[in-house]
């Protein structure tokens, strides 16, 4: 190995000045394409970086844990955390994720020009994982907001936040999946899902997804542990209905129908016999005494196929409708009673973890 250094050594004046000129002199075509190619990437990122990251803020909270002492008393402790949140009006509204600002003792905004201002919790949705919090300022940069339903796999994202503490950091990825399916801490699928490859670390939730042309088209809010390149973030389409529940009433209002269930195949005769789209429904296990299932004549052992002529196949076909059906307003329930088909009209109350 030595003696191969020193020979190359020997021979480099005589070939460098060769080499020099060549690399000084011209450039090849595909080279000059590689770098119009990185040019404009290159601008994407920087014009997008530049049109969201004022509207970008850092989040620190603080929250009461307990511990258990040597004497085996408990003792109250506070720990503090980190995440990103999004301005979306200029009076201080700011949204986030869910378990960045909920059941936070105190919260700090700090904005993109370094002012710092206390934060109230306006209302959080932990089945979405988003929250909005308010700060007491005005003028404040927004970004402008896309549509999450217009992207396509393979496009072109990026993700802007404060991971580990480390203020405005922007990490540049793709779209690699859409209408993946997580769930939400309270046991709901949140659906839509926008997986990316975009770098995201502890600190980046809350944050904004965006793209190219520095729109808006995800909150970033999970990432797997232990993987490389997988990480998700709430569609900014899901995002605006939440928001706009939270502004006005300070929690999302969903339906309830007082059903303890689970999933159930249906027989094959039955299903060609009514020639059902789905050889799937949820088996009614329980009933909440009183409520409003019950009320409707629902009985534990059916098994609900339909609700308002939408095929249900999953508890999260259920959870899905009840999202968006009004509370207080009939709807049409199908249920499969032994082999005979049974309507029934169910009237939703409002779910016990709104109320």
């Amino acid at each position: 190995m030595i003696n191969s250094i020193a020979n190359f050594a020997i021979h480099k004046p005589i070939i460098g000045p060769q080499i020099g000129a060549r690399e000084s002199n011209t450039t090849t075509p595909r080279e000059a394409a590689g770098e119009e190619l990185l040019d404009a990437f290159s601008q994407a990122v920087v014009g997008a970086a530049e049109k969201v990251g004022p509207a970008v803020v850092n989040i620190t909270v603080s929250r009461t844990a307990r511990v258990r002492t040597r004497q085996g008393a408990i003792a109250p402790f506070e720990v503090t955390g980190n995440g990103s949140g999004l301005i979306i009006a200029p009076d201080g509204y700011i949204l986030t994720n869910s378990h960045v600002a909920h059941d936070a003792n105190r919260t700090e905004i700090t904005l993109a020009d370094g002012r710092s201002f206390p934060a109230q919790l306006v209302g959080d949705d932990p089945s979405t994982d988003l929250a909005v919090a308010r700060i007491s300022a005005i003028g404040l940069p927004t970004a402008q907001l896309g549509d999450s339903d217009s992207l396509k796999v393979g496009q072109l994202v990026i993700a802007i936040g404060n991971p580990y503490g480390f203020e405005f950091t922007v990490t540049t990825g793709v779209v690699s999946a859409l209408g993946r399916s997580l769930r939400a801490q309270s046991g709901r699928l949140i659906e839509n899902v926008i997986q990316t490859d975009a770098a995201l670390n502890p600190g980046n939730s809350g944050g904004p997804l965006v793209d190219s042309r520095g729109r808006v088209v995800g909150i970033n809010t999970a990432i797997i542990q232990g993987a490389q390149g997988i990480c998700f973030a709430i569609p900014i389409n899901t995002a605006l209905w939440v928001v706009g529940m939270l502004i006005k009433e300070g929690k999302v209002t969903r339906g309830y129908l007082g059903i303890s269930g689970h999933q159930r195949t249906i027989h094959a005769s039955v299903v060609r016999y009514y020639r059902l789209p789905s050889n799937k429904g949820v088996a009614v296990v329980e009933l909440e005494a009183g409520g409003p299932a019950q009320r409707a004549g629902l009985l534990r052992g059916d098994t609900v196929i339909a609700m308002d002529g939408s095929t249900v196949s999953s508890v999260d076909d259920m959870h899905r409708f009840l999202t968006r059906a009004p509370v207080g307003q009939p709807i049409r329930i199908r249920v499969l009673r032994g082999t005979e088909i049974v309507d029934f009209d169910v009237i939703p109350s409002t779910a016990p973890d709104a109320a």
